[in-house]
């Protein structure tokens, strides 16, 4: 790759790492060491088809790389460190905002969802994208995205909408 299209991809990277972050934590269920791993893996493969891609839609296809990606790994199983509900006693304590409090929970909530479905309404609602271009970006036919998408977000209300009872 040249000098001028090796700067460009890293503009791109620079004006984008944010966005693709925050979209790879929601694809992964709010992990954030495997949402920084699937941006940079994502990212490496872009970096292959740059010159390709650069002057049509390269956010397009990190984002179908990501989606893709996300819904492989998942499948696989891991025997490593599990997420708690509960976080341990931390030594800083302080207010949480609510924002930052409902945040987590949809996080959480996301989390509980099948990887395509998670990607779906992801890609749906939080992208903003077309149904054609969720199906698109995960590789199977629109009927199936929708369906993924319908039960992704039913599974959320009703994950939402269970409240737990404090203790106490």
């Amino acid at each position: 790759m040249d000098q001028a299209r090796a700067g460009e991809f890293d503009e791109f990277v620079a004006a984008r790492w944010s966005a693709l972050l925050h979209l790879a934590r929601l694809l992964t269920g709010g992990d954030r060491h495997r949402a920084e791993d699937l941006v940079q893996e994502s990212l490496v493969k872009l970096w292959f088809v740059w010159p390709k891609v650069a002057e049509e839609a390269p956010e397009a296809y990190v984002r179908t790389v990501m989606a893709r990606a996300a819904a492989r790994s998942a499948r696989r199983r891991w025997w490593g460190e599990r997420p708690v509900e509960q976080l341990p006693e931390s030594a800083a304590g302080g207010d949480v905002s609510a924002a930052v409090a409902e945040r987590s929970r949809l996080e959480a909530a996301l989390g509980r969802l099948s990887a395509k479905q998670r990607a779906a309404v992801v890609l749906r609602y939080y992208q903003d994208l077309p149904e054609r271009q969720v199906a698109e970006a995960l590789g199977c036919p629109l009927g199936t995205a929708r369906s993924h998408t319908a039960r992704g977000v039913a599974r959320l209300r009703q994950l939402l909408t269970d409240v737990i009872e404090p203790v106490g």
